[in-house]
Formats: structure tokens, sequence, C-alpha cells
């Protein structure tokens, strides 16, 4: 029983890669069909909403209520919302339509070092020079930056579908003149995860209910997707579905994508900490590129997965030096713990000597009944 336990967030992780593999197939199957990024955001998070919003009410009555959300809670889950939800999908969405789906999951694998980055930015993060672990998390997001860098710049001949003549005119169209523009948004899209990841912290200290949390952040997301979608998309014709695909698509991502894929991180994370769920990543850009091959006649250039392959050896870099630290902080604490222990000892220990002692001047030499 104790090893199944153990495995259920693998499988979870496992499980929550296939779905972002699907997600950006679909995501991006309903972008080529016409559908307006910026009006997909919005229905993505209005479904998400609709969903988990009663299922979060039901389980908050049945168990007599939860943490009340106050002004601080409200503005940090506000800001979350804003940076890591409405901002993210919203340029996510852009560069993946002018890139390529294999290019946006691929860039997901940034969301590590650039964290890293930032947190060592911020003080967060330590960082000596000295030590291996820190060289190899530096050394990391090196290799991270360097090779989004090459997913960008460096394509090189093509390895896959160089042959579909059908469909290289609107492959290249969307991929290959704004291949650069999509790229940038898509770093865009992983420096503001980044700081979602960051700001989860005093969120999840504030406000520590998973599941309403979700909520909170579809609905918000939802008005603030919203209200960029109104000045960015003026045409009224763009919230009208096409297409089943599209209405489809909207669907899955609103239900899986958002509303279940934002409760299973949140529980893998309190079971296995962050470092865990960012170690299945790459398993996403495998899948996602070889769909996307296979049903989207997406192109693949040496350069593509020269960098890809370079941002997957940096992710795990930067996850061997934080894993490192992580064994530090323990054998610290293990240690700080066993000398709390020795010293509760012996202070135990001479409390009992004192005791004793004391008894022993405090009774009289001679026992109240002498030998007769």
């Amino acid at each position: 029983m104790d090893s199944w336990e153990s495995y259920k967030p693998a499988m979870a992780m496992v499980g929550l890669q296939m779905t972002y593999a699907g997600l950006a197939i679909f995501s991006r199957a309903a972008l080529l069909k016409g559908m307006s990024p910026h009006v997909f955001a919005v229905y993505r998070q209005a479904i998400a909403t609709l969903v988990i919003a009663p299922v979060a009410y039901v389980v908050r009555r049945k168990a007599g209520g939860g943490c009340s959300i106050g002004v601080r809670s409200f503005s940090l889950i506000f800001l979350s919302a804003l940076i890591g939800v409405a901002i993210n999908q919203n340029i996510y969405f852009e560069g993946m339509y002018l890139a390529s789906s294999s290019m946006a999951s691929a860039s997901s694998n940034l969301i590590p070092a650039i964290t890293f980055a930032m947190a060592a930015i911020l003080g967060l993060e330590k960082v000596n020079l000295r030590q291996l672990r820190h060289i190899a998390k530096i050394l990391g997001t090196v290799l991270c930056v360097g090779g989004a860098i090459s997913m960008a710049l460096l394509k090189g001949p093509k390895l896959l579908n160089s042959e579909f003549i059908m469909h290289k005119s609107s492959v290249s169209l969307l991929g290959g003149e704004n291949w650069l523009l999509g790229c940038l948004f898509l770093l865009g899209s992983a420096c503001c995860w980044s700081i979602w990841l960051i700001l989860q912290v005093p969120v999840s200290a504030s406000y520590p209910d998973h599941l309403s949390l979700s909520a909170w952040l579809c609905f918000l997301s939802s008005l603030q997707s919203a209200a960029i979608a109104i000045f960015l998309e003026p045409n009224p014709q763009a919230w009208i579905f096409s297409s089943y695909l599209e209405l489809a698509c909207c669907a899955f991502a609103g239900i899986v994508g958002s509303g279940i894929t934002f409760f299973v991180q949140a529980w893998t994370v309190s079971q296995r900490g962050p470092l865990f769920p960012a170690m299945f990543s790459p398993l996403c850009t495998v899948l996602v590129t070889f769909f996307g091959t296979i049903f989207l006649h997406e192109e693949i250039f040496v350069g593509s997965v020269v960098g890809a392959i370079a941002v997957i050896v940096g992710l795990y870099v930067v996850l061997w030096g934080k894993a490192k630290d992580l064994e530090d902080t323990k054998k610290e604490m293990d240690q700080s713990e066993k000398t709390t222990t020795v010293q509760v000892l012996v202070d135990d220990s001479t409390k009992t000597t004192a005791c004793i002692c004391k008894r022993e001047l405090e009774e009289p030499l001679l026992g109240d009944k002498l030998p007769k």
C-alpha cells in the first residue's frame, strides 16, 4: 500500500504531461483554424471557472467553511491571476500561433532556470561559486537560455515534413517569417510563469485552500483576459465559434487544461515539492514534437532539435543542483534536531542528577527505622 502511494505523484505527473501535450496540439489546431488567441484564453478560463467553482463551493460547505479571504490574500491572488494566467496565456497562445506547438512546449523547460535566476536576483536563492551545486545551477541556466536562443535563431536544414507541399506554405507563413516574434512571446510567457511560481509562496501562505484558490484564479483571470481581448480583438466575429473543433478545444482546455491541472499540480507540489513536477517537463516536449509532426505536419529543424536538447540538459543540471541543496538542507535540519535532542537529554540528565543530589541532602543520614 505504501509503495502504491509513493507512485501516485509520479503517475499524476505523467498523466499531467500527456494532458499538456494534448492541450498544445488541440490549441495549435484551433488557432490554425482561425480562432483568436485572445478569445481562446477568455473561453478557456471562463469554462474552467464554470467547472471548478461549483466543486470548490460544495467541498467548502461540506468542510464547514474554509480560510477567509482578506485584502492581502485577494491582492496576491489578483496579481497572480493577472501575471501567471491572463498575460501568460495571451502571449503563450500568440507565440504558439506564430511559432509551433513543439517550440511552445520546449519553451516551458526554461521555467526552472528562469525561476532560479529571478530567485537569485531577489535574494531568495543563495549562490556560492565555491560549491559545485551552485556552479551547476548557473551552468544549467546558461544552457537553457542558450538552447532557447538556438531554437529561435538557428533553424538549419529540415529534418522532417519537408515533403508536405500542401502544408509547407501555411507553416512557413506562420512559423517562418514570424518565428522570432513567436519565440519572444514564448520567452515572455516562461518569465510570467516563473513570476507566478515565486508568487505562490506568499499566496499559499496567505490562502492555503488549493481548490478554492484554483477557482479564484480561474474566475479573476477570465475577467482579466476578457478585458485584454476587448482591447486587442475589436472584431466581434472573433467571438463566434466557426467549427466544432474550436468549441471542443476550448472545452478541453478549460475543463482539463485549467480546472483539473491546476489542482493536480498544486497537490503534487504539496506532496513532493516544486522540483518534482519540473522534472517531467521534457516528457511533454517529446510528446508534442512527435504528435505535432504527425497530425499538424509541423516542420522540424536541426537548430530546434539541438536547442531543445540543450534546454533539457540544462534543466536537469539545474534540478541536480537544487536536489543537492535540498539534501544539504535536510542534513542540516537532521543535525540540528540531533543537537537539540542531545542538549535536551543533557539538560534532563543534569536536572535528574541535581534532584537526586538535593533529595540525598535533604534526607536524614539515618533512616526512620533504626536496626534493633
